[in-house]
């Protein structure tokens, strides 16, 4: 039996509020673990092409008034 079919079959015998509750936890680990996936794990998945690509964009730095934005936290905290 699968692990999606085991979740099922014992959700089935929960009351409707414990059911929901499980609902709102599995929505949190799905959230969690969209946001939490490292990048180094989207990198491994590019086509060389794609890579390629990546790394010429990695490699741009904007100028903002005379001064180089080296990073995104930077260049929103200069907002």
């Amino acid at each position: 039996m699968t692990l999606s079919k085991m979740i099922y079959e014992k959700s089935r015998h929960l009351p409707e509020d414990k059911a929901q509750e499980v609902i709102d936890f599995i929505d949190f680990l799905l959230n969690k673990t969209d946001n939490t996936k490292p990048v180094d794990e989207c990198l491994l998945a590019l086509t060389p092409e794609q890579r390629e690509a990546y790394d010429c964009l990695d490699k741009i730095r904007i100028d903002w008034h005379g001064k180089p934005i080296e990073d995104r936290e930077e260049a929103n905290a200069r907002r």
